[in-house]
């Protein structure tokens, strides 16, 4: 089983943990109140303004995406399934691994076929608009 697959089944499972049915998936709640076992908790409005990113309306959701795939990477819970070693040395896997998270596999594809483009899956699940094409291309091809 190769990375990327690995990984979309990491995330899977941490949308079911949190019970997320719907986006836009609440990302900042998920830092602030994991679950238990999973990784300690993260005071958002302790990071600076220098840390999120905002070339675009959403991303900052999509900094905090990455702040959240990096947590899970260092935590007891990321590593026992392996994500450290995945991610640890190649930051566009955690950048994809992000993407997995705030766009997960079965919402994405649960949508329309009209609504399977860059700007409607920008604006459903609160993502920055080339983040959402690139999800698009690895789902879709």
């Amino acid at each position: 089983m190769d990375n990327l697959h690995r990984l979309e089944e990491i995330a899977h499972e941490l949308i079911e943990s949190f019970d997320i049915h719907a986006p836009p998936v609440p990302i900042e709640t998920m830092l602030q109140h994991p679950k238990s076992g999973m990784w300690d908790e993260v005071d958002v409005n302790q990071l600076s303004g220098t840390f999120l990113s905002i070339k675009d309306q959403y991303s900052p959701r999509m900094s905090l995406a990455r702040l959240l795939a990096r947590h899970i990477a260092t935590s007891t819970w990321g590593k026992e399934r392996g994500v450290f070693d995945m991610v640890k040395k190649d930051e566009e896997l955690l950048r994809a691994f992000a993407r997995m998270i705030i766009m997960p596999a079965t919402m994405v594809r649960g949508l329309t076929a009209s609504a399977r483009n860059s700007m409607s899956l920008s604006t459903e699940f609160e993502a920055p608009e080339e983040d959402a094409r690139q999800r698009l291309l690895e789902l879709f091809k």
